[in-house]
């Protein structure tokens, strides 16, 4: 599925406006996802902080643990690999597929996950960018879910 060149646009434009706080914003989706989705949690066993506060902590106070802040960046960063070649397919592969394949072989998570990560990414760029966002940029998650779904 690709984007039209107006729809690449967009996107990018909006992603570079969310993409400038990618530690806080990172932390964000990651700390509701933990608090929406508890099950999540359970791919974070190396967390040691996560595992000891994650049934009673606030999602702002599992925002604020380093280890979520750093991994949040990751993800974020990695989307932004993503978001850079979303128009162009092959280039956009060779990033997801490597991402894909250690997230199912090595890391064993469950490919629902991606969904469920990117729909609260999608809330959260609507609550700081406006609605709007969330319809142009759900055209790009569908497409990295579409891929990653490809790898499993």
């Amino acid at each position: 599925m690709a984007l039209a060149a107006d729809d690449i646009q967009k996107v990018k434009s909006v992603w570079e406006k969310f993409y400038v706080n990618a530690e806080d914003n990172g932390a964000i989706v990651l700390s509701r996802m933990f608090k929406e989705h508890p099950h999540t949690v359970s791919y974070f066993t190396n967390f040691k902080e996560l595992q000891s506060i994650a049934g009673t902590a606030s999602a702002a106070k599992l925002e604020g643990l380093s280890e979520v802040r750093a991994h949040g960046k990751k993800v974020l960063s990695a989307l932004n690999d993503m978001v850079q070649q979303v128009d162009n397919m092959d280039a956009l592969k060779a990033i997801i597929e490597p991402l894909g394949k250690k997230h199912a072989v090595e890391l064993k998570v469950d490919v629902k996950e991606f969904e469920i990560l990117c729909g609260i990414l999608l809330d959260l760029m609507a609550e700081k960018c406006g609605e709007d966002t969330k319809t142009d940029f759900k055209k790009v998650t569908d497409v990295v879910c579409e891929q990653i779904k490809s790898t499993y």
